[in-house]
């Protein structure tokens, strides 16, 4: 039986590629032809966009994504052995697909798409073990705006739901909903249950759509990324106790000092805190620290 775009089923490339997936590897592979293909729509129209895909393994979204119309996917994969794999699908789709051996945790996001003419949009199911990673550095980049205008990207379900969490949610809500709120508008699309996966995972996964904000509020991420860090740490206790020992630009902050210049009441705890709040407070200790 041979898939819409005249390549083999993606479980006789695995096969035949011996492609097990690698738990070291943080991979979980997506064999089903549907949820593939409802990933690369939630893309959005896809005429005259390069998508960037990281961990595309034997290719089944890679696939998806060229079906559905992509002007050109760019596939950064670390594990040698879905090259051939991903070979085939070069040359299925001639010119469209670019496969880029290497580890996303080190690559040069603006200069692997500083040649790109149009749109540029990442869509993804991330390794477990390394999605939140590339996602903070993606909320970090500068200049900002950043070098992608959409974001559609698989997690497990409690990630997700910290990523897309405010004060509202304060279970969820964390130094990854801040970041997230910071600079971009977050949604979860829709879930994905262990059976859609090779091996099956032990968890529900969800997909979730990131749009870049065009002026987020004025802040440098990395004392943000600090603030938070420290904040959330202890997320239990106030913030004149969790704050202290905030280290930035080299020197500690006075806690009590900083919240009081911030306006935020010192009795209360990280989760009570708004985006724009955890805004004050980095600008503020960048500014008292220099």
């Amino acid at each position: 039986m041979m898939h819409d775009d005249g390549l083999p089923p993606l479980r006789d490339v695995v096969q035949k590629y011996e492609l097990a997936a690698r738990k070291s590897l943080g991979q979980n592979f997506l064999f089903d032809l549907n949820l593939t293909g409802r990933i690369a729509r939630a893309c959005g129209p896809l005429d005259g966009v390069t998508i960037v895909e990281i961990g595309p393994g034997p290719g089944g979204l890679t696939r998806a994504l060229l079906m559905e119309g992509a002007k050109q996917v760019i596939a950064v994969e670390r594990d040698e052995r879905c090259l051939d794999a991903l070979a085939e699908i070069a040359q299925a789709y001639p010119g469209r697909l670019k496969i880029v051996a290497g580890d996303a945790l080190t690559t040069d996001w603006r200069a692997l798409v500083a040649d790109v003419q149009g749109p540029v949009r990442i869509c993804a199911n991330l390794p477990y073990n390394i999605g939140t990673a590339l996602l903070v550095g993606w909320l970090e980049s500068d200049p900002w705006p950043p070098w992608y205008e959409r974001m559609v990207l698989m997690f497990q379900r409690e990630v997700a739901e910290r990523i897309v969490a405010t004060p509202a949610q304060r279970v969820d809500y964390g130094r990854l909903g801040v970041l997230a709120g910071w600079r971009a508008t977050s949604r979860i699309l829709f879930d994905v249950p262990p059976t859609a996966f090779n091996p099956p995972p032990k968890v529900t996964s969800s997909v979730v759509e990131l749009t870049p904000r065009a002026e987020p509020l004025a802040c440098n991420g990395r004392i943000l990324t600090a603030v938070t860090a420290s904040a959330f740490n202890q997320r239990r206790k106030m913030l004149r106790q969790s704050l202290k020992g905030l280290s930035v630009n080299g020197k500690t902050i006075d806690a009590l000092a900083l919240l009081n210049a911030a306006g935020i009441t010192e009795t209360k705890r990280a989760e009570e805190v708004d985006v724009a709040g955890f805004v004050a407070l980095a600008r503020l200790a960048d500014d008292m620290t220099r």
